[in-house]
């Protein structure tokens, strides 16, 4: 893996001089992707996205996203969770992608450590409706309780059958919806201010036509698929696209991993 632009510098160029060694052609460790993709330093909620998307903006293949992600995009994938406070995912996302719970890797046992986190980042499900199987593991055996996400309109039976499982319901919704500015915060008052969402591209849009996407971590795929594959956010649409600066650029076999923020925070 190399970086085509330097993490901190975006004004110098992959030739310039490269103390840290960042610049080499060669793999990372899991620290130094860590210190790359750290959170920063401040008290607000942070929402960052992981996606990854093919060269025709396709976000799954035969359902899924693995058949069009590699090796290097599942070790950012890990760093990106050995940060989080809690993984947001949707309910769709949940079922096809079979979500088991977060677990503990040691890689980062000092690192969440010192930063006073648990061993291993929530899960939070947002659904509307509470469609799901509360039999599962990510709600029966999970190391972090998984959180339910929902509204205040939800079926008051699945309610009590997500409590009933062990999962934690947090209401961000006047309605059956889930609001998600609204879920952004109920989430940091209780203590997940380090916030990843992994999609799928319905929750994303609703993230991002609420404008709290802070951040969008996005794995450009060098296939092609063609078909109708989603893209990487879906669903509701925002009046005037809103701009995001790249803040890295890493590249691996073909695969560029770019982060973007959005313009108006640090």
């Amino acid at each position: 893996m190399r970086s085509l632009f330097p993490v901190t510098d975006l004004t110098t160029t992959a030739a310039a001089p490269d103390p840290s060694g960042l610049l080499t052609d060669r793999e990372w460790s899991l620290d130094e992707l860590a210190d790359a993709y750290a959170y920063p330093a401040t008290g607000d909620p942070w929402l960052r996205a992981n996606m990854v998307s093919t060269l025709d903006g396709a976000a799954q293949h035969d359902g899924r996203s693995q058949g069009i992600s590699c090796a290097a995009d599942m070790r950012i994938f890990g760093t990106l969770r050995g940060l989080a406070d809690v993984v947001i995912a949707g309910a769709e996302t949940v079922r096809l992608e079979g979500y088991r719970p977060a677990r503990a890797r040691e890689a980062f046992a000092g690192r969440r450590a010192a930063a006073g986190q648990g061993p291993a980042p929530a899960v939070a499900v947002v659904s509307g409706s509470l469609d799901l199987d509360f039999s599962l593991p990510l709600f029966t055996e999970p190391l972090v309780p998984t959180l339910v996400v929902t509204g205040a309109g939800a079926p008051a039976d699945r309610i009590a059958a997500a409590r009933k499982a062990g999962a934690e319901v947090v209401i961000a919704g006047e309605g059956a919806r889930v609001d998600p500015a609204r879920a952004v915060r109920e989430l940091a008052d209780r203590g997940l201010r380090r916030q990843l969402t992994e999609g799928g591209p319905r929750l994303l849009g609703q993230f991002v036509a609420a404008g709290v996407l802070d951040e969008l971590c996005l794995t450009l795929s060098p296939m092609l698929t063609a078909g109708d594959a989603q893209r990487i956010a879906g669903g509701p649409g925002v009046t005037v696209p809103e701009r995001f600066t790249l803040a890295s650029l890493l590249e691996e076999d073909g695969f560029l991993f770019g982060r973007y923020r959005r313009r108006d925070v640090p």
